[in-house]
């Protein structure tokens, strides 16, 4: 007599089909995450590029007219027209270093080493004074925040450092 065979044996091989097509659709879902996230991550360099971009000729123009720096200017003139000029080209000089670390094309040592530099220049020292109470505003987990500390911590390394090479004072982040 025959016996009847309803698919029990067959029942381990489309199982294991199963779980190859659950793996399979997992790593797919997944990849499409990472490249969903690549995509932003992406935009979000373009759009602070772009943004870059635009505080460039914003200031650029205030810089050619000290008309149009005066509505930049958020110390009721108590800062000469000629050393405010000064301060919105350190500005830009900033943010642009905070650019190139936002997006990646430095990291954070590298961005250390650079404003290392640009914290020697006595009216860039009293631009980053002069603006301490507008950093005093920004959200203490932004990456902006986080960076206008190491600076601060950085010019105090570097005034209660007893040696003139300031190319070695501070530690790096890691």
């Amino acid at each position: 007599m025959a016996t009847q065979n309803f698919g029990i044996r067959g029942c381990g091989s489309a199982a294991a089909a199963g779980v190859a097509f659950a793996a399979a659709l997992g790593v797919l879902v997944a990849q499409q995450r990472q490249s969903r996230r690549a995509r932003l991550s992406e935009q979000q360099h373009i759009n602070l590029a772009n943004q870059q971009r635009l505080h460039w000729e914003l200031l650029s123009k205030a810089l050619e007219d000290p008309s149009l720096a005066a509505v930049l200017d958020t110390h009721d003139g108590a800062i000469p027209s000629g050393k405010y000029r000064q301060f919105l080209f350190a500005n830009a000089v900033y943010t642009n270093a905070l650019l190139a670390y936002r997006i990646g094309n430095v990291n954070r040592a590298e961005l250390f080493g650079h404003l290392r530099g640009t914290v020697q220049n006595p009216i860039f020292r009293e631009y980053w004074e002069v603006t301490r109470p507008a950093r005093a505003s920004l959200e203490a987990g932004s990456v902006e925040s986080q960076v206008g500390r190491m600076m601060d911590g950085l010019i105090n390394d570097l005034d209660e450092a007893d040696t003139d090479e300031w190319w070695v004072v501070g530690d790096p982040p890691e």
